[in-house]
């Protein structure tokens, strides 16, 4: 089923960065940029069970993007075996050694799974204000898309092997009790959004509507993970507004394009975890849209994230150094579109973890490339 992620992320909401960390709530709940060290700061926000975000900047430009991933929790590790000898894999969290009654929603909240940001001046190093914003606000923000995620898809997590322990599919938490939950990290991260040297309220609402609704639209169209692009990297936006004050549409969209071919390509590999599963429930995603056209589906898409990534980098003046980091993430979207095992829920997941290394090379591309133009 589908996941979402925030500041670096759904990818989906299924299941934490503009590119975070791989991120998606498949991308909040896994996101590669959501969960990793985004770029652009990163795998979801949201997937259609995770979420995460990122975004980037020009000479005084911010990074912030979601994207997806960092270790799973235990629930989200219980893959279905998708190969006769294809072993369950179980990885243990740093969540099971806390207090037994927090722990449900910490995991509701996919704390770890953490979202990054980046912000960088011209010839600079970062403006280390913003990016403490960001890095604060990002995990509460994450959190809320990934609980409104569950409280949305809880009657569907209950159907599907990988997600039926998540905490309120599990009857761990309430749907009251999530909602609440849910309510209180909106505030936190609304708080902390305050302190940006430049704040449009009008942008966090957006941002807040994208993620509220994320999870109702893969019960509408097979373009779910469109959807979630749209949402995880919204922070790209945010971001740029909150150094420059105003956008500047030669830099952010073709950043904001990129980060959504990305969040498609990869969460279309998650989903291919879940596409049994979702037929019998009745959910949709591009991983059954596509269906043995994916990788020629999601070549495209790679080839389209990557050209948006070099105009962006153009257009924002970027040196060098960017480019040689962009050659190489290129090659890692190469290397997980030729060995993804679209039949292996286990290899889909790897291949949806991997995300992260590609966020990486974005975010030490993007940073090099500004301090030296």
């Amino acid at each position: 089923m589908a996941s979402l992620s925030v500041g670096g992320a759904h990818s989906s909401l299924r299941t934490l960065s503009l590119f975070p960390t791989p991120p998606t709530i498949r991308m909040l709940k896994h996101h590669p940029v959501l969960n990793c060290t985004p770029f652009f700061t990163t795998p979801s926000l949201f997937s259609p069970k995770n979420l995460s975000l990122r975004s980037s900047n020009h000479r005084a430009g911010i990074a912030w993007m979601s994207t997806t991933t960092s270790p799973v929790g235990k629930d989200d590790q219980k893959l279905i075996s998708g190969q006769p000898n294809e072993k369950v894999v179980q990885v243990s969290s740093w969540i099971d050694y806390l207090p037994k009654e927090i722990q449900p929603f910490a995991k509701l909240a996919r704390v770890d799974k953490p979202i990054a940001t980046l912000a960088a001046a011209s010839g600079s190093i970062p403006d280390f204000r913003n990016l403490a914003v960001f890095a604060c606000a990002a995990p509460f923000f994450r959190g809320a898309a990934c609980t409104i995620n569950d409280f949305f898809d809880r009657d569907f997590d209950k159907m599907v092997e990988r997600t039926k322990e998540r905490p309120m599919a599990s009857g761990a938490v309430t749907p009251f009790q999530g909602l609440c939950f849910f309510a209180f990290q909106l505030l936190l991260s609304h708080g902390i959004f305050l302190q940006l040297t430049n704040y449009s309220w009008i942008i966090e609402a957006a941002f807040i509507f994208l993620s509220c609704t994320y999870p109702l639209m893969k019960r509408l169209t097979y373009w779910v993970q469109a959807y979630l692009g749209l949402t995880i990297n919204w922070g790209a936006i945010l971001g740029w507004y909150a150094v420059k004050g105003s956008l500047q549409p030669s830099i952010v969209l073709p950043l904001f394009l990129s980060g959504c071919f990305w969040t498609i390509l990869y969460d279309t590999i998650y989903a291919h975890q879940d596409k049994e599963d979702d037929v019998k429930v009745g959910i949709k995603s591009t991983a059954l849209k596509f269906g043995e056209s994916t990788k020629e589906w999601i070549t495209g898409f790679a080839i389209a994230s990557i050209g948006t990534l070099a105009l962006t980098a153009y257009n924002a003046a970027l040196g060098r150094p960017f480019y040689v980091f962009l050659a190489a993430a290129s090659g890692q979207l190469a290397w997980q579109i030729r060995t993804a095992n679209l039949s292996s829920p286990a290899d889909c997941n790897r291949k949806f973890v991997s995300n992260k290394w590609f966020g990486a090379l974005i975010f030490c591309g993007i940073l090099l490339g500004r301090i030296f133009p």
